[in-house]
């Protein structure tokens, strides 16, 4: 292979700088002991599900470059309770992260980089030097490129060193249940391990990657379903495979005959829904084709928002590309299941009978804005419920808020938001619903009252929203993470109200009691500490980078490949230059009556592979490949700020 000369100016990579190292065996590691390895820095939050997405995108490189490739994660945390050293280790255990993981809870290694979003990965050759700055997911294609690139360059001039990596694997968790997703009650009857007349419990055991049935003791192992070895494979109870499963949802017993299973599935990582029959232990697929969903448009294509909300997606349920399905729960109004899709921030339905798949809330941007359910956003939705009206209850994790999808009687949603301010606010106050703050909660349920219980999981806590008065309370607290709650069932006539609450830290099911007196909690309002970037009002030249990696080109058989969507939080920062348009350019004008705010951007471009045909186009059978990101760039407006912004979608050095 050629030897790649690099000609231009150089940039020496920074020191990484933190409090702690995990997976290293107790080693501190500085990137002069990783001289002659090509290292690539992941910076990552464990809330950030597109981080999740790089993880799992990583691993096959990892596993392929193994002797020359050194991954370090660098986490610098969002919200509060992950820069928590006990919660960072849960969660590089949790998502069997197999690199060397830098604690950066000041983001002290994140600014020296100058990174501006999770997931950001920038690529160090094996002499230190930064010869790529990457935002967003997507970039496992130009990796592919780029490394073998970076060994004939580096191998040729002696500077490559091949060998084992710092990588030292942690002891895992041992026990019945690890990280423990979500839990559903199954009725006497209902299925083969349901012999007692008390019912009992159906728990996605996320880590061990299968389906757990307990009694209600919650310690006696009544069925299993999946293999437990991470993967998708349909079968029976001991063959099939599952990825991180996540939710479940009981299906009305008429619906699951007619169908021919019991529940459905959130198989999260698989990016599909499964069935599972309780009769004969059997697992399939019913939705999703496990390509990561990205947009709604054709595979190479930037478009506007594709499909029609509430019309069906493909003929084929298996031919659905889906995005991280966190949570299901049935709709009584809808006739459906109703999917809290993370990964792409919307609201989808499956219809059982017909395998329907539908978008029906939610428009792909992230963050917190209320309406119909075609233009509303929603931030990783992760818990769904529903209440006695045939409405549907959303955790949304990301903005730290509880959403509900109003259903009217012709099926029409609009959106409305209970608790919660917005991406960067988050706290653990109770009170006035406005006022009140929650930190990234994922489960939720509607109490016999009409109330609402919340699984505040970053705030280790149960807490209640009362319709009725417009407030929020505090149930329980003290867990470790609670992931979803559910009402009991199983209580006798008299007996005090319980609920079940998933505890994943602590790999367990617990029954917590609802007090008569809820706890008036105020620990106070937070922001999520990201340094503001100084800009001046008035006019802003915005310009994303980006580089199609070789051997890839933009993709322009439709028009211009890229496209910028951009608004801002308020409203009233941005004065003209919003909107949705081609092109990675953009000159925004700025407010000068508004002294802070956050700008809302989201970069989209699309390339395919070479070789090109004899006209140079780009031939129909190419594969083809979508790079995106969101950003929540928190702005100052200041006199003397800059009148730039340089982003990186895909920016090499």
């Amino acid at each position: 292979m050629t030897e790649t000369v690099r000609t231009h100016l150089r940039v020496r990579a920074s020191e990484l700088v933190g409090r702690n190292w995990l997976n290293t065996g107790g080693k501190s590691l500085d990137l002069e002991s990783l001289r002659g390895k090509i290292v690539l820095l992941d910076f990552w939050t464990f809330c950030c599900i597109n981080c999740l997405h790089v993880l799992d995108e990583l691993r096959p490189l990892e596993q392929q470059y193994s002797d020359v490739l050194v991954t370090v994660g660098v986490h610098s945390p969002k919200f509060e309770h992950e820069a928590d050293p006990v919660a960072l280790a849960a969660a590089v255990e949790r998502y069997e992260i197999r690199h060397p993981v830098l604690d950066d809870p000041e983001l002290d290694t994140w600014k020296a980089y100058t990174a501006r979003a999770w997931p950001t990965l920038v690529v160090i050759d094996p002499e230190g030097y930064i010869v790529a700055h990457l935002s967003g997911e997507g970039h496992a294609d130009g990796l592919a490129v780029l490394i073998p690139e970076l060994i004939a360059e580096h191998e040729g001039r002696g500077a490559l060193h091949r060998g084992d990596g710092p990588y030292v694997a942690p002891e895992p968790t041992s026990g019945t249940l690890r990280f423990p997703g979500k839990a559903l009650f199954l009725p006497a009857g209902r299925g083969v391990g349901t012999a007692e007349d008390a019912g009992s419990w159906l728990v996605t055991d996320t880590g061990h990657h299968r389906i757990v049935e307990l009694s209600t003791d919650f310690q006696t192992v009544l069925a299993t379903y999946g293999s437990g070895n991470k993967g998708h494979a349909d079968g029976n109870a001991a063959t099939a495979r599952f990825n991180e499963p996540q939710g479940l949802v009981l299906l009305p017993e008429d619906v699951a005959a007619d169908a021919g299973y019991d529940v459905v599935i959130a198989d999260s990582v698989n990016h599909r829904l499964r069935g599972l029959s309780l009769t004969d232990g059997t697992v399939r697929t019913l939705a999703g084709n496990g390509v990561q969903r990205l947009l709604e448009t054709g595979p190479a294509r930037v478009d506007e928002e594709g499909a029609a909300y509430g019309t069906r997606l493909e003929a084929d349920p298996l031919a659905v590309s889906l995005s991280s399905p966190w949570d299901v729960v049935w709709s009584t109004k809808l006739n459906a299941v109703v999917v809290a899709m993370a990964g792409v921030h919307q609201i989808f339905s499956f219809e059982p009978t017909s395998g329907a798949v539908k978008i029906i809330a939610g428009n792909g941007l992230e963050g917190l804005l209320d309406g119909p359910g075609a233009e509303a956003w929603f931030a990783q939705s992760s818990g769904v419920a529903e209440d006695a009206d045939g409405n549907i209850w959303v955790a949304d994790s990301e903005t730290s808020a509880l959403r509900k999808l109003v259903i009217d009687d012709a099926g029409s949603i609009t959106v409305e938001s209970a608790v919660g301010k917005g991406l960067f606010d988050f706290g653990f106050r109770d009170g006035p619903a406005a006022e009140a703050r929650l930190q990234h909660p994922l489960g939720v349920t509607v109490l016999p009252d009409g109330s609402v219980a919340i699984a505040d999981t970053y705030n280790g806590a149960v807490r209640r929203y009362d319709p009725a008065t417009g407030t929020v309370s505090t149930l329980a607290r003290g867990l470790s993470e609670p992931s979803d709650v559910i009402v009991d069932h199983t209580q006798v006539a008299g007996a005090e109200p319980l609920l079940v609450v998933v505890e994943a830290n602590k790999h367990q099911l617990v029954y917590v009691p609802i007090p008569k007196e809820a706890q008036q909690v105020d620990e106070g309002a937070a922001q999520t500490h990201r340094p503001k970037s100084p800009v001046a009002p008035g006019p802003l030249e915005l310009a994303v980078r980006f580089t199609a990696p070789t051997g890839q080109k933009l993709d322009d058989r439709w028009g211009d490949p890229t496209q910028l969507k951009i608004s801002s939080t308020p409203p009233e920062l941005l004065v003209s230059g919003g909107g949705t348009s081609v092109g990675l350019l953009r000159t925004l004008e700025l407010s000068s009556d508004i002294p802070e705010g956050v700008l809302h951007i989201t970069a989209r471009a699309a390339a395919c592979d070479g070789p090109e045909d004899a006209d140079g186009e780009i031939p129909d059978h190419a594969a083809c490949h979508l790079y995106q990101q969101d950003w929540g760039i928190p702005v100052l407006l200041q006199a003397d700020g800059d009148t730039e912004l340089v982003l990186d979608l895909r920016g090499m050095d």
